[in-house]
């Protein structure tokens, strides 16, 4: 292209518009003018770089692309070149910029244009810092997935994964597969009724749509194929990138360990009967079917019959409200432990107690509680009454500085709040049961929880 001389002003013009620094160099490499099109470079202090040696201002791996730059001759392509400057902030990076150098007419003048690389270095270290992000992450599931499969495969415990839409099977680890007798018929890729027995199948699928409908574990009974005793079975549902799908663990009856080993299970019998700790066998409607000796002779007793066929909340201090507490998280979590309590005797007194309770996996319906006395435990601690007494010390210090009315005021307070934290521990924050407990309507419970400032205070109904 034939270029006609331009004129100062507009070779001014077109160097401002084309890059964003220009230097004008000697012979030697001494800055004579420096142009800025930008203003914000305080990190390089331009106006500075007049009279020293440009070199002197870049990093020790930039200086030698200088060399090459000042090396080459006229009439060579002109390459643009990286070249960092050493930044003039305690603590600053290292500026990047990009540059050219043209030769100019006048001899021993170089004009170099640079352009800001900072934009593009930006993009690129975010760039980088994603991509390692990635690897990390990607690291991670690896060692997720890598440990998932070891529990998965080495796993006594029968586990089969199944989709929720086709309900086929998509994985079984080697137990599952050893529970078919027939080892040509694999579990992969069959549906899930085909691997129950007929009649067995409806169960399956209700239980199915319940473990879908509340997204908790469901526990349930069916027989596997090809076996000759129901299994307990425990139903969930969890989410993958493929959608939905159930995690079923078959649960070998107890009634196979009676069979294998009869006399570990006297022994196991006995040791029952004879626990220090107190064993009632209920069913899903509280009614006692059975309880050992200890649990007998806790609740004052001379015999079981007394006790069977009666409801257990009979037994306990809070009646209906106790009882529903238990059999609620039963249900939800499949067990509970250390609940407090007290047990009423015949003889009408109260015994402090600690009730654990589960689920059991027998032909029949049934519940476990395991209760311990730890009436004897508690006498010492006393931590309510210690709670008072230095609520009663407080609140003694405020006589003669304000009238009797409002101190009074201020216990009321104090005993209806710790009422109402007692009430929402004892229940496991189910605010449904601590009304009940407390003799308040559940609208009354949630004024009183925002008047404390106690709203926030557990959501489980």
């Amino acid at each position: 292209m034939q270029i006609p001389p331009l004129s100062p002003l507009v070779l001014s013009q077109l160097i401002g518009a084309s890059a964003d620094i220009a230097l004008l160099l000697d012979e030697a490499g001494v800055v004579q003018e420096v142009s800025l099109s930008r203003s914000d470079w305080a990190a390089l202090d331009c106006r500075r770089w007049v009279g020293r040696p440009w070199a002197e201002t870049m990093a020790e791996d930039s200086q030698p692309k200088w060399a090459e730059m000042r090396a080459a001759k006229d009439g060579d392509e002109l390459r643009w070149r990286h070249i960092n400057h050493t930044s003039q902030v305690a603590g600053g990076n290292d500026v990047p910029l990009q540059y050219v150098a043209l030769s100019l007419a006048a001899p021993g003048l170089t004009l170099v244009l640079g352009r800001d690389m900072s934009v593009l270095s930006n993009l690129q270290q975010r760039l980088m810092d994603a991509q390692q992000s990635m690897e990390r992450d990607y690291m991670r599931l690896r060692h997720m997935e890598a440990r998932y499969r070891i529990l998965f495969e080495t796993s006594g415990e029968p586990v089969l994964v199944v989709d929720v839409v086709s309900q086929r099977v998509m994985e079984a680890n080697p137990a599952a597969q050893a529970w078919v007798k027939d080892a040509g018929k694999r579990l992969v890729g069959r549906e899930i009724n085909e691997c129950f027995e007929s009649q067995h199948r409806d169960a399956v699928q209700a239980l199915l749509r319940m473990a879908q409908a509340t997204g908790r574990a469901e526990i349930g009974r069916a027989r596997f194929m090809g076996t000759s005793q129901d299994s307990a079975l425990s139903v969930s549902v969890f989410r993958q990138e493929g959608g939905a799908q159930f995690l079923i663990r078959l649960l070998p009856s107890t009634g196979a360990l009676s069979d294998a080993q009869p006399d570990a299970q006297a022994w196991f019998s006995e040791a029952m009967e004879r626990s220090p700790m107190g064993l009632l066998i209920t069913d899903r409607q509280g009614a006692v079917v059975a309880a050992n000796a200890e649990l007998v002779s806790l609740v004052g007793a001379t015999s079981l019959a007394q006790l069977q066929g009666q409801a257990m909340e009979r037994w306990l201090s809070r009646g209906s409200v106790d009882w529903g507490v238990l059999q609620t998280n039963i249900r939800q979590t499949g067990s509970v432990r250390g609940f407090a309590t007290e047990l009423r005797t015949m003889a009408g007194t109260q015994v402090a107690v600690e009730i654990s309770a589960l689920t059991l996996t027998g032909p029949q319906a049934l519940y476990g509680f395991f209760v311990r006395d730890v009436g004897r435990q508690r006498m010492p601690d006393a931590p309510i009454e210690s709670g008072m007494a230095g609520s009663v010390a407080q609140l003694a210090q405020l006589v003669g500085r304000m009238p009797m009315k409002d101190i009074v005021g201020e216990t009321s307070d104090m005993i209806e709040r710790m009422c109402i934290q007692a009430a929402l521990h004892l229940t496991h924050n189910n605010r449904a049961s601590a009304a009940e407990m407390l003799g308040l309507s559940r609208q009354s419970l949630y004024v009183k929880l925002r008047r404390y400032d106690m709203a926030g205070s557990g959501e489980a109904e």
